[in-house]
């Protein structure tokens, strides 16, 4: 009602939001630009900071470059951990009683009423015969066939299935999902803790039940740890455990790791704690794809690659080596203005990829049929070394290139991307174009690169984790240089 709005007004709210390792940078500068607000980038690398009025809630759920988001109750930035491991659990158990709960389970009550007028709305389109019908009509595959696409990251189908890095300590129990997608190559462990008590059924009083549902609801919770580090004296799941029975008998909440209301996050990065309750349910990054391969981009991740190469409106995008579409997908949503082409020499991916563009159709379609666009985006079945592209016809060339692990092979790579370099060389413009290239094969595209130095400069290098895979974004600039041309196409 209009209190709620007025509280909403009023209260203030820190987001964190977990984004793809290497783009905090890219993160910050799109919530200035959005939400107006400056970001502070953790020391705990893949997440950012931000204060905002719970009012901007909605926007804050719209940002293209972040995957989870978390209200904060309480940042420590040098808490001392207790070396006696009964000593430190103790003192995250005494933890709970002092914090100021009130105003971030404000927000989180706030964002779960904006949550089920989502629902509800989705509930209506669902039920009207055009829409079903819309549904039903195409999108033959489930995207379960794993059939090879060009693409490379972690599935994410299958968040779980992460590949550890060397030195890793990480307990995953079954069913838990790792909140920003990626680990860290360090002594990193993450759990959720089920407490076995029975609560008593006077709720919410303390916890503030949902508005209007009087005092007999009792809310269900977990406790998500994330710890990384290794100078503690206890594992993730002991610090979920003991600091879950807490805030159970703080909240007079009832424990369920599998159908919860309530998240609450423990951050532990070595002397850094963050407590936090989640405000999303599953990672935004799965807003495009319908149909997955083998090794479908995570949207975030596929956002931060094409906000590098800063496109301008009229700039055609072409990513030759384009899987499932996350790249040009994400881009036709969000730089509408540019014109973007996909390719991909498998005519699986072709065909998965085209399903996708099928689907965000539809998708905008509901929003608003009256005023329903296609999409700035066409798809092709080409060959990478040879493409049917006038000589010096593209602005910006943005692509996954294969790692040589789920698709390809390293042996491979020596001669596919020398080839593939020249041939994105050809169709840029010389002097202005410029291409965004994903790869984890860092020695093989550092030696093709020297052999292109002609026609391809490097002027920026991010890392990033990839689903357990430690990768590299490469911006290149197109020199003035007249690159080779193969054979004429006009």
């Amino acid at each position: 009602g209009p209190a709620a709005a007025q509280e909403g007004a009023e209260l203030a709210a820190v987001i964190g939001a977990t984004v793809p390792t290497g783009f905090e940078q890219t993160a910050a500068e799109e919530v200035q630009e959005k939400l107006g607000s400056v970001s502070r980038i953790s020391r705990d690398r893949g997440k950012i900071y931000f204060e905002v009025p719970a009012r901007s809630l909605p926007q804050v759920h719209r940002l293209r470059s972040v995957d989870n988001l978390f209200v904060v109750v309480q940042e420590f930035k040098e808490y001392q951990f207790k070396e006696n491991k009964e000593d430190a659990l103790k003192d995250l158990e005494d933890l709970v009683k002092k914090l100021p709960w009130t105003d971030p389970l404000k927000v989180w009550e706030l964002n779960n009423s904006l949550k089920k007028k989502k629902t509800k709305r989705k509930k209506h389109n669902l039920q009207s015969p055009a829409s079903r019908e819309k549904l039903s009509d195409g999108g033959e595959e489930g995207g379960a066939d794993q059939n090879n696409t060009t693409d490379q990251e972690d599935c994410a189908q299958n968040p779980v299935a992460v590949e550890p890095t060397g030195g890793q300590d990480t307990e995953n129990p079954q069913g838990v999902t790792s909140r920003n997608g990626v680990e860290e190559e360090e002594d990193h462990e993450q759990s959720d803790v089920r407490v076995e008590v029975q609560a008593s059924s006077e709720s919410g009083a303390k916890a503030g039940g949902q508005p209007g549902e009087g005092a007999a609801k009792v809310l269900r919770f977990r406790v998500t740890c994330n710890r990384a580090g290794d100078k503690h004296s206890f594992t993730s799941n002991e610090a979920a455990r003991d600091f879950g029975g807490a805030v159970q008998e703080h909240f007079q909440w009832k424990a369920d790791m599998t159908n919860f209301d309530v998240e609450v996050l423990l951050n532990i990065h070595n002397n850094e704690v963050v407590v936090g309750i989640a405000l999303t349910e599953e990672s935004l990054h799965r807003r495009n794809i319908t149909h997955f391969g083998p090794t479908t981009l995570r949207s975030t991740l596929a956002y931060g690659m094409l906000r590098l190469c800063d496109p301008q409106p009229t700039d055609i995008i072409v990513d030759p080596m384009c899987g499932t579409g996350a790249i040009p997908i994400e881009g036709a949503a969000e730089w509408p203005y540019c014109y973007h082409i996909a390719g991909d020499n498998s005519p699986q991916a072709v065909k998965r990829a085209a399903n996708n563009i099928c689907s965000l159709l539809r998708k905008n379609e509901s929003k608003d049929s009256s005023t329903a666009l296609g999409v700035p985006l066409d798809i092709i079945q080409w060959d990478i070394c040879s493409l049917p592209l006038r000589t010096g016809s593209v602005d910006i060339v943005v692509t996954d290139m294969p790692f040589g692990k789920r698709i390809g092979s390293k042996k491979k790579n020596w001669d596919l991307y020398p080839a593939c370099l020249m041939e994105m060389g050809r169709i840029c413009t010389p002097g202005t174009g410029r291409a965004v290239l994903l790869t984890q094969d860092k020695k093989c595209f550092a030696k093709a690169l020297s052999r292109v130095g002609h026609i391809w400069r490097r002027a920026q290098t991010v890392w990033v984790n990839v689903g357990g895979l430690h990768a590299a974004v490469y911006l290149l600039r197109r020199t003035w240089e007249t690159a080779e041309e193969r054979r004429p196409f006009w």
